[in-house]
């Protein structure tokens, strides 16, 4: 079989790359991206003079001007961020039309048919994402999805200074398992800090000593995920590119300014999420038919609670209702911070069939009330038992 040759690319702090191309004085600051800390803002991301300081991704603003009180924030811009994002994938898709998109910045090409090298197919595609776009990007090369990406990773983390790493990482064809052997086992796909703790109680460090554990005792111990540890530890994967993702969930969050023990704010903002959940669904053409309810303390503790539906659907009021019930269970008065509303388990919505004949008069109030909802948004309608509610 012909080698496989694929790059992993990650756009290096990509918002902040953005930033910098409509604002160049901000190169060589310290900066982040993010929401401002009086209205509980996280760092989306920052520069990498903020990352040497101990600022990272994620952390609370608060935090991160303790850490460095000259940092500058900048107000996250996702259009902008979704748009440059697009122009990088036109680019890979010059190549090649094997890509799958991870995320916003991040992706895997399959380059496999093409005549040129791998490593010199990832130096032209830095170069022309550099040159074109303005943005610095970082490539792993290898063999597998596995190995490219680990191996982007080491590059970045080798990279020094205040500049973007511009990494470009590669592991030739047949050294896969030498070059992970050193690294710890946290580094593989798959192993958390408590399968990594359990390795260690093994005496488990590196990714070498679990290539060399027997594999046998690792399916006895772990289960199948100790058989894919085993693969995976010695440098064998072959997941191919996936150029589509089916959406697995369609959900909303809202993180409240100041903690919320008001019951008709809490309604009220799922009645919200509920309508901009299923007008999603709508748009999709898909039903759903698990909805889950998120809620976060004052302290930061999280729970998610769930129940399934009679049968999927994409009605808004039938999610609140569902969500209202999850929250009456968990819920008795205490502040909270985040409250979010999903549903999962997505199918598409089936059509009539020929022989199958509808309710004229409820299927044009339908089409009336989905238009009302593009039109004047997705709260315009509501059924009557949902107003003044408070509970």
């Amino acid at each position: 079989m012909m080698e496989r040759k694929i790059i992993h690319l990650d756009l290096d702090a990509f918002f902040c790359a953005v930033e910098e191309l409509r604002d160049p004085t901000l190169r060589g600051k310290p900066f982040a991206v993010g929401g401002r800390p009086e209205s509980r803002g996280v760092v989306a991301s920052c520069s990498y003079p903020a990352r040497r300081l101990g600022v990272h991704s994620a952390m609370p603003m608060a935090q991160a001007l303790r850490l460095c009180p000259a940092l500058i924030i900048v107000p996250a811009r996702h259009r902008e961020y979704v748009a440059h994002s697009q122009r990088v994938m036109a680019i890979l898709h010059r190549f090649t039309q094997l890509v799958e998109q991870i995320s916003i910045d991040e992706a895997f090409l399959d380059v496999t048919d093409r005549l040129e090298a791998a490593p010199a197919l990832a130096i032209e595609l830095q170069q022309m994402i550099r040159h074109e776009l303005g943005l610095p990007v970082s490539l792993g090369v290898a063999t597998n999805k596995l190995v490219a990406k680990i191996a982007n990773n080491v590059g970045k983390a080798a990279a020094r200074g205040d500049a973007p790493p511009c990494a470009l990482q590669v592991v030739p064809p047949g050294a896969e398992a030498d070059f992970l052997a050193p690294l710890p086992v946290a580094a593989l796909w798959g192993v958390g800090p408590k399968t990594a703790a359990r390795l260690h109680t093994l005496g488990i460090h590196t990714i070498g000593d679990l290539a060399r554990w027997p594999e046998r005792d690792l399916v006895r111990r772990f289960g199948k995920s100790g058989q894919e540890m085993a693969h995976h530890a010695r440098g064998l994967d072959d997941r191919p590119i996936v150029t589509e993702h089916a959406r697995k969930s369609i959900s909303q969050e809202t993180t409240f300014v100041r903690d919320v023990t008001d019951a008709a704010l809490l309604h009220t903002t799922l009645q919200e999420q509920a309508a901009e959940v299923a007008s999603g669904l709508q748009r999709r053409r898909l039903l759903a038919a698990t909805v889950k309810l998120k809620i976060r303390w004052a302290d930061f503790t999280t729970l998610t609670r769930q129940t399934t539906l009679p049968q999927p659907g994409d009605d808004a009021a039938q999610f609140y209702a569902a969500a209202r019930t999850l929250l009456t269970r968990v819920w008795r008065g205490e502040a909270v911070r985040l409250i979010g509303l999903g549903v999962t388990g997505l199918s598409e919505a089936r059509q009539l069939g020929l022989w199958e004949a509808p309710d004229e008069r409820a299927e044009r109030l339908y089409t009336a009330v989905r238009e009302l909802q593009h039109r004047y948004g997705a709260t315009a309608i509501r059924r009557a038992s949902d107003l003044g509610d408070a509970g």
